[in-house]
């Protein structure tokens, strides 16, 4: 996620806070209908509800990381949101109402995701270079991560999640400064040791596995690319290669997320819009908020209901953030849901 600037990145790394906007007012076709275009089809995304207005205290609102838990509910997070106000939010999507679930005095937290392993539930607190975890119902905060690795300390963005528990984390180290220092960063599921798999990067932003689990996808915000990394590559080969470029225009490479099919759910910074690609870069869809809609900036990222179609997307910008739904091109797995 990335704001005015891009997700509360710049500004989450000094104080702790960013500049974005965010609002909608939805008018269209409610049903989601798709057009075919000359790069792959438009569907339309339609609103599901308002959850957050723009704080007086930080001057926005950034919607983040929804991810569903094993009873439907959804959870969403407010990367902005000042001390006292909610920052993690539990969303009943059939009912349409949402409720706080955590909130504390410092963490500006840009992701979060379920583990396989303990079922509780992680955050990347971006601006303090932790990851922080929950009980489902919000309680019990813990700091599972901490500290540097390797000589430098995270500006952690977006998590993924392998099998056993293990987690993937995009550090977007440099992206004040514009500077490729930005890494993917491995940690082990107990939090005691990390390492860095790969370096270099520009503002390392969305990760996700892909289906198989063989290799991570991760975008690079400022240069609006999405780039894989080969896992289970051979002693010799690449592990690392620039998969997709995206022809973002003023908009900017966000989160990702992936579907059982292998597609790739890519979304904007500067736009309220994502981007499907299939595994083999192929463009399939464009997701759009209605075209009249005023006040949205940036579709941050998206949750697929597991073993459903419905998506759930995180639109901000300056009258406030907002859940958008659509039928998406495959089921939902768990690489579709958070990060």
């Amino acid at each position: 996620m990335q704001r005015p600037s891009i997700r509360a990145m710049a500004v989450l790394a000094t104080l702790g806070m960013l500049t974005l906007t965010g609002c909608g007012t939805e008018t269209g076709d409610p049903a989601g209908r798709a057009t075919t275009g000359m790069a792959g089809r438009t569907i339309q995304a339609h609103k599901v509800m308002q959850l957050t207005q723009v704080h007086e205290g930080t001057g926005m609102t950034l919607l983040e990381g929804p991810t569903f838990d094993d009873h439907g509910a959804l959870f969403v997070v407010d990367v902005t949101a000042p001390r006292g106000e909610p920052k993690v939010l539990r969303v009943d999507v059939k009912e349409k109402t949402s409720r706080a679930v955590h909130t504390d005095s410092r963490g500006s937290y840009t992701s979060a995701q379920f583990s396989p392993y303990d079922g509780r539930l992680y955050l990347t607190d971006y601006a303090h270079g932790e990851v922080v975890s929950l009980a489902p119902d919000g309680s019990d905060p813990q700091t599972f991560f901490a500290g540097e690795v390797e000589g430098a300390q995270m500006n952690p963005d977006d998590i993924a999640f392998d099998k056993a528990g293990d987690l993937y984390v995009s550090d977007s180290r440099g992206l004040p400064e514009g500077e490729p220092r930005g890494r993917v960063v491995r940690i082990d599921r107990d939090g005691k040791k990390a390492t860095v798999l790969a370096d270099g990067l520009s503002a390392t932003n969305g990760i996700s596995f892909d289906a198989e689990y063989r290799g991570l996808w991760f975008s690079e915000l400022t240069q609006n690319r999405i780039s894989y990394l080969h896992l289970d590559a051979q002693p010799g080969t690449a592990p690392l290669h620039t998969a997709v470029r995206v022809d973002g225009g003023l908009a900017q490479t966000d989160s990702i997320a992936v579907d059982a099919d292998g597609n790739l759910y890519q979304a904007l910074h500067g736009r309220p819009a994502m981007i499907v690609y299939d595994r083999y870069g192929e463009r399939l869809a464009t997701i759009e908020v209605p075209a009249r809609t005023k006040g949205l900036e940036s579709a941050t990222n998206v949750a697929i209901t597991p073993g459903g179609t419905k998506a759930y997307m995180t639109v901000s910008g300056p009258a406030g953030g907002y859940l958008y739904t659509f039928d998406a091109l495959a089921e939902g797995v768990r690489q579709s849901n958070g990060g």
